[in-house]
């Protein structure tokens, strides 16, 4: 599994979502190495660029996949996990299943409904809409503006560095078979009903209408430790749109989990 692992201190895994790459999550990385000593592995998941599928059939696999990776790269280290989209469902199951050795749990636009009819989500909408940062993109447009929200310079400039090298190298073949087998079952809440003891941070986009806020804010009592947030003028790129308040709160998010372990 390619990981891309920068910094010293405190192991942090950052997991990303389905069909893009590690590169999604590095606007994040600035501001994660100013709030202490991390080391960042950023891993790319199998199908993603630079990690071949091999036998993985389902989010199960990945799941596995990922434990064996952190087994070989940090031991029995204490670590703290942040999943981003599909990877937040990643990083919630482990977070449960290796609780003994994790300081705590953040996710960025998460799913926690992983059965797509039953989400809560609201509709579509582009609350900003700039014509001339999106003629920028080239061939990168439609994709770039059928998720947007907040369209301008910044975050196409963005969308175009951290989004779409991820789209183009994802191994649509590999994604598809996962996809048949998309959901971890039950989910980590319902699999471990017990609260999550440790610090967490649940950030959604106020008009996110992939996975949406409603499924993640209904968990709320069961992370008696945990910050939610549901950002207005943001959706499922929460980060990318409105990366001043996640970066306060994952540096907000990050301090509590240094004071913790």
């Amino acid at each position: 599994m390619f990981v891309h692992d920068v910094g010293a201190g405190i192991p942090l895994v950052l997991l990303h979502g389905f069909g893009v790459d590690h590169r999604i999550l590095l606007p994040l990385d600035e501001t994660i190495a100013a709030a202490g000593e991390w080391r960042r592995l950023y891993l790319d998941l199998p199908g993603a660029t630079r990690t071949p599928v091999g036998d993985v059939a389902s989010s199960d696999d990945v799941a596995a996949a990922v434990r064996d990776e952190l087994r070989a790269r940090i031991g029995d280290a204490p670590f703290a996990i942040l999943g981003n989209s599909y990877g937040g469902m990643i990083a919630r199951h482990m977070a449960h299943e290796m609780i003994d050795q994790v300081l705590g749990l953040a996710t960025v636009a998460g799913v926690f409904e992983p059965r797509h009819a039953l989400r809560r989500v609201p509709p579509r909408q582009t609350l900003r809409r700039d014509d001339a940062a999106v003629a920028e993109l080239g061939d990168d447009a439609t994709a770039f503006r059928e998720g947007a929200v907040i369209e301008s310079a910044e975050t196409a400039r963005a969308f175009a560095r951290f989004v779409a090298p991820g789209l183009a190298g994802a191994d649509q073949t590999a994604l598809a078979r996962i996809a048949r087998q998309y959901a971890i079952d039950p989910v980590p809440e319902d699999a471990h009903p017990d609260p999550f003891p440790l610090p967490a941070l649940h950030i959604t986009g106020r008009q996110d209408e992939v996975v949406g806020y409603l499924d993640a804010l209904a968990r709320v009592e069961h992370y008696p430790r945990g910050t939610f947030a549901a950002l207005d003028a943001a959706g499922h790129n929460v980060h990318l749109e409105q990366l001043a308040l996640v970066a306060a709160l994952v540096t907000d998010w990050l301090h509590r989990v240094a004071a913790h372990q």
